[in-house]
């Protein structure tokens, strides 16, 4: 990945949000990994929407919870959107053939993330989400 800033942003609002994925997905090459950590409504899916924006992907994108991954391949670089809720651990990833895309020549956004960070390259960008002190705000830090 070109270098992004680490650190923490305050996200105010749905423009700030698109801001970062648009900047992600500039900064995105064949093979990075985004690894998202963050609870339940804190902005996983929305920020890879705008990430799949910035790498010119004209699909719907929709969390892929049941399936566990959906492949986008319309933008600059495919995209390999990951949701390893379900899972246990990262073994299960690697099981349903997930190594595959994670040394390819795409961009890998993995939705809870911290689950198979045993898994994750130690060069994965991380991206840990939290609520803010305002309804619609959300902290993002970036490791």
């Amino acid at each position: 990945m070109k270098t992004i800033k680490t650190g923490s942003l305050i996200l105010k609002s749905e423009e700030d949000t698109a801001s970062l994925g648009l900047m992600l997905a500039e900064a995105a090459e064949p093979g990075d990994i985004i690894a998202l950590i963050g609870d339940l409504g804190t902005g996983k899916t929305a920020l890879t929407k705008y990430i799949a924006k910035g790498l010119g992907i004209t699909e719907e994108i929709s969390s892929p919870t049941f399936t566990i991954v959906k492949e986008y391949k319309s933008g600059r670089l495919p995209l390999y959107h990951f949701d390893v809720y379900r899972l246990g651990c990262g073994d299960e990833l690697m099981d349903i053939g997930a190594e595959d895309m994670l040394d390819g020549d795409g961009l890998c956004v993995i939705e809870w993330a911290d689950i198979v960070s045993d898994v994750l390259p130690a060069d994965a960008l991380v991206v840990r989400l939290e609520y803010g002190s305002n309804e619609n705000e959300r902290i993002a830090e970036i490791l």
